[in-house]
């Protein structure tokens, strides 16, 4: 049969078969904490407000004019001003912090985030519902199924540890209980150890109390403490209802994190920079008190003059000089999530040389991106990481057991956290005339 094209010049793509790498998501935080419930919601508003049930599990939100018709914040909004018993006000508050925290990562530059509500803000939540039901989705074990997943704050946290009251005085907040609601965040993040606990101590704290509250977490030296970060103090913001609060800092803190990843990359210390959507903060830092907390692992929020509020620390709760830092901590975790979520391709593949050549230039490609990045320290690709994929680490034994090895370390860059200059007088030299 002829060849039914006409005379030309024909291209014909083909498959390289070369196997690439993509960047798994970095910038993708779960917020944890109280809503309303469902009930007297408008069902004409759009998008759809959601049930209880649905706001028992993650939903994923892209935007805050989404977060606020499918959690009724403007119907909190109108409860709240025409509320005149003291317990309903006080129970329609506790839905603000999760507000604002969604509010304000959006507005320091995140993209979407996920939230899990609790329905009943006049009651105490136990550190086993906030743990919650992996075959509910509820909680936290409701998010272990959402590996984009890479922050998580729970900006209610504090009102978690009492029951709304009805008298004149507001019940004191249990520190022990917060501690190990606390514990129960921490704990996720470190069995998925792809993602990082973005915590806040107790409001209204002095930094001496603050350094005393830190004392008693768990230990620094726990494998846990590089997933576990902890920002003071708390910040007074507009209020997403035009009425100014005191609020925990972590969802602002989570947009700032977003925000210096797709600006400059997760291997930046998300530090130095603008906190967007506050008016001030609860304390004021000396230079002594800073270093007091950055010693024990609190990242500080300052104000400096002409700068505005600054993120001033870019710590981990972790005393170990591996993951000391917040960026080393998340860009291993990175990396990580990206060559398994890439490499899925090679299970069931023939276990030869062939298979092993086909790791090995994949993940050097995506290592060799990342040193070109500023991600890797290092003069040449060999002095920032090594790749080892063949028969010195992959014996008969090990691929009878239908294993293939490959072993990867890598130099992460690490944050000039304090910038000495030295200043010496000279005496000036006389000029000669002649």
């Amino acid at each position: 049969m002829p060849n039914p094209n006409p005379p030309g010049v024909f291209v014909t793509e083909l498959p390289s078969g070369v196997r690439t790498i993509t960047g798994a998501s970095t910038s993708v935080p779960a917020f944890l904490g109280y809503t309303k419930a469902s009930a007297n919601d408008d069902p004409d508003a759009i998008p759809k407000p959601l049930t209880d049930a649905e706001r028992a599990v993650p939903q994923k939100i892209g935007s805050w004019r989404e977060f606020s018709a499918r959690y009724s914040m403007a119907g909190i909004a109108k409860n709240l001003a025409d509320a005149t018993d003291l317990a309903t006000i006080r129970t329609l508050q506790r839905c603000l912090p999760l507000a604002e925290a969604v509010y304000g990562f959006f507005a320091n530059g995140g993209r979407a985030c996920y939230v899990v509500g609790f329905t009943s803000p006049q009651s105490a939540v136990s550190p086993e519902d906030l743990k919650g039901n992996t075959d509910a989705r509820t909680g936290l074990a409701g998010l272990e199924t959402i590996p984009e997943v890479t922050m998580v704050a729970v900006p209610s946290l504090w009102d978690m540890t009492v029951d709304v009251s009805s008298g004149k005085e507001t019940p004191a907040l249990d520190h022990a209980a917060g501690v190990r609601r606390m514990a129960e965040v921490v704990k996720h993040c470190n069995e998925l150890r792809n993602r990082l606990a973005i915590l806040d101590p107790p409001p209204g704290q002095t930094p001496a109390q603050v350094g005393a509250f830190v004392d008693t977490l768990d230990s620094r030296d726990s494998d846990a403490a590089a997933f576990t970060t902890l920002y003071y103090p708390w910040i007074t913001v507009p209020g997403v209802d035009a009425v100014e609060r005191t609020v925990p800092p972590c969802g602002h803190v989570a947009g700032v994190w977003a925000r210096t990843d797709a600006e400059r990359g997760v291997f930046k210390a998300p530090a130095n920079q603008n906190l967007r959507g506050a008016l001030k903060i609860e304390t004021l830092l000396t230079d002594d008190q800073h270093g007091e907390l950055n010693a024990k692992g609190v990242n500080c929020l300052r104000d400096f003059p002409d700068r505005g509020l600054l993120v001033w620390g870019a710590r981990t709760r972790s005393t170990t000089r591996d993951w000391r830092y917040l960026n080393v901590r998340r860009l291993v975790s990175y990396l990580s999530d990206s060559i398994r979520q890439s490499s899925t391709w090679a299970v069931f593949e023939p276990n030869d040389e062939r298979l092993r050549a086909s790791l090995r230039h994949s993940v050097t490609s995506f290592l060799t991106d990342q040193w070109r990045q500023g991600a890797l320290v290092g003069r040449t690709p060999d002095e920032a990481f090594y790749v080892i994929c063949d028969d010195t680490n992959n014996k008969p034994e090990t691929m009878n057991d239908g294993k293939v090895v490959c072993d990867i370390g890598v130099a992460p860059v690490r944050p000039a956290e304090f910038v000495h200059f030295t200043i010496t007088q000279i005496a000036g030299q006389s000029g000669t005339t002649t």
